[in-house]
């Protein structure tokens, strides 16, 4: 069985997605990127900016369920830059700090309106 989480505390689907799908006992939170739920546009400021408001929208889709980062088992994060993996991770393990889930991390080309990092999640129920 299957259901749709959806929160207007983080930024709606830009497409024929969901912002993410409880089935089982797992979460499959659609990657996130930096983009102000109130305003709908990408936050100001650099990578490290843009890592935190993607993690708080990731960090406001698990609470809509009653869920912390702390049920958080594997995320992957996109960057269009490896070059700043050591500020992404510098923001991430504030986010991370004790039992950091399994992680991947890759540089692709482009990612939705043009930012600079993306984050995707599961998390254990």
């Amino acid at each position: 069985m299957k259901s749709v989480v959806n929160t207007d505390k983080a930024p709606a689907a830009i497409g024929p997605y969901s912002q993410a799908i409880k089935a089982g006992s797992f979460m499959f939170i659609s990657g996130q990127i930096p983009v102000d739920p109130t305003t709908g546009t990408v936050v100001s400021g650099g990578v490290a900016e843009q890592t935190k408001q993607a993690l708080d929208n990731l960090t406001a889709i698990l609470r809509s369920e009653n869920l912390g980062l702390e049920n958080v088992v594997k995320t992957t994060v996109f960057l269009i830059d490896l070059n700043d993996f050591q500020t992404v991770n510098q923001v991430y393990g504030e986010y991370f700090s004790q039992d950091a889930p399994a992680r991947c991390c890759v540089q692709i080309a482009r990612l939705p309106k043009d930012v600079s990092v993306e984050i995707e999640a599961i998390a254990y129920l």
